[in-house]
This record gives C-alpha cells, sequence and structure tokens, in this order.
C-alpha cells in the first residue's frame, strides 16, 4: 500500500515515525511538509502544492492547520487516492462543519474520507466524532490502515494464581505508538491497579492530544477520550 502522509509539526512526525517503524511489509510511507500558513480562502489550491504527488493509496493527513482541508481534494485528484484519513486531535484542525464539507467533497470524488475524533478513534469500519457518535464506512484502504493503527487493541492475559498482567500484546496501535508504549509497561501489574496505571502511561508518553474540555465529549477533553479508548479495551479482558 502507498500511503502519503501530511505533516505540519511534531504530532505528525512522531506518527509517520510510528507507522515506519511498525507497517507491515510492502507500506510505502511518503511525506509532504504542508505550508506553516495559508490564507483564510483558498481559491486556488494549486498554488500552495507542489506540481506532483507520488501515486497513492491512502493520504493520512497530520496537518495542524485547518487550511490543508481544501487542499486535500486536490491533492487526492493528483495522487489517485481512493481513502483519506484526517486526524482532529485538535478542534483548531478540522472543526466539525468543515469535516461534513471535506466528507462530502471527497465523497463527489469517490474518495472515502474518516475524519476520526480523536484519531485513536479509528476502526476498520468506523470512528468517532462525539462521545456517543460513530460514523460508518466502506473503504479498503483505510480498513487496511487501521488493522493496524487506530482504535486501541491489546490481548491481555492474566496470571489467575497472582491477579497480574502475564502478557500484553498489540493487536492494534495508537496510530503515535501510545498502545505499544503502554503494553510494554503493565506487564507484571496486579489487575487492580493495572486501569490506573494504563491512564497514567498514557498520559505520560506523552499523548498530543488537546485539553480542550468540550460539550459533545461530556466536558471532557478529547485527550481523556483518548485514554478511554485505551483503558476500556483493557477492562473488558480484566476477569
Amino acid at each position: 500500500m502507498n500511503i502519503l502522509a501530511i505533516v505540519s509539526g511534531e504530532f505528525g512526525r512522531r506518527n509517520v515515525r510510528n507507522i515506519q517503524a511498525n507497517a507491515p511489509e510492502g507500506w510505502n510511507i511518503g511525506v509532504w511538509q504542508a505550508p506553516p500558513a495559508l490564507p483564510p480562502m483558498i481559491d486556488y489550491p494549486e498554488d500552495h502544492i507542489p506540481d506532483t504527488f507520488p501515486d497513492t493509496d491512502l493520504i493520512l493527513s497530520f496537518a495542524e492547520i485547518s487550511g490543508v482541508a481544501e487542499l486535500l481534494p486536490e491533492i487526492a485528484r493528483m495522487s489517485g487516492a481512493k481513502g483519506v484519513v484526517v486526524a482532529v486531535n485538535n478542534e483548531t484542525w478540522l472543526p466539525l462543519g468543515l469535516g461534513r464539507q471535506l466528507r462530502g467533497w471527497l465523497n463527489d470524488m469517490d474518495v472515502v474520507c474518516a475524519t476520526p475524533r480523536p484519531l485513536c478513534s479509528l476502526t476498520e469500519s468506523d470512528f468517532g466524532v462525539t462521545r456517543q457518535d460513530r460514523i460508518k464506512f466502506d473503504s479498503p484502504e483505510i480498513a487496511a490502515f487501521a488493522r493496524y493503527f487506530g482504535k486501541p487493541k491489546l490481548k491481555i492475559v492474566v496470571d489467575g494464581e497472582t491477579n497480574s498482567i502475564q502478557f500484553a500484546e498489540v493487536i492494534r496501535d495508537a496510530v503515535c505508538g501510545n498502545t505499544r508504549h503502554v503494553a510494554q509497561q503493565i506487564i507484571g501489574l496486579s489487575t487492580a491497579e493495572v486501569l490506573d496505571k494504563a491512564n497514567l502511561l498514557h498520559k505520560h508518553f506523552p499523548c498530543l492530544t488537546t485539553m480542550t474540555k468540550l460539550d459533545d465529549f461530556d466536558h471532557e477533553t478529547l485527550m481523556h477520550e483518548s485514554g478511554h479508548q485505551l483503558t476500556e479495551n483493557i477492562k473488558e479482558q480484566l476477569p
């Protein structure tokens, strides 16, 4: 699979490093550095992007400025991408209204777009937009990516004699590598303490998701929601 990652800061660069280090054989990861600033209204996207892009199956946008969303349809057209994932780990990167518009623009081009909020809510068939709401999609390209990176998924084995974590295998890592980091640290912890410790480990990685409180996440932050994605997966496997 040919992937084009769009980055503008450390959030994207760390995601790319983790994907490159843990991607399955056969994935090719190209990177485009987005402009540091864009005008409020973009009339001519071609003025802000290269003349060409490599053939691409999937675009991953880790851009930290909302203007990049207006470039994505043209980048998808030029690269031939059939799937686009836009990380929404901060409200300013892709406001909800712009996210709806972007999905519509790309849908008109027969390109599937996922805008997971936060990024680690992405699965092979849907993604989160609020605490209660998820949007389903049908895209082999996004599903292939989300099989390995997205909503944290661990395989936990508990020692029945000691009630401690004996084994923690990463089935699906958070894109940033947070899940892999936590899995390595919880081996040997008791079942009574593992959820609290995993929550702390998640934040100390550190998680780069925003700490702004949001009404549609019950006045919690996307960082807290990101932590819930991980601890809920662990909790459901505890005796």
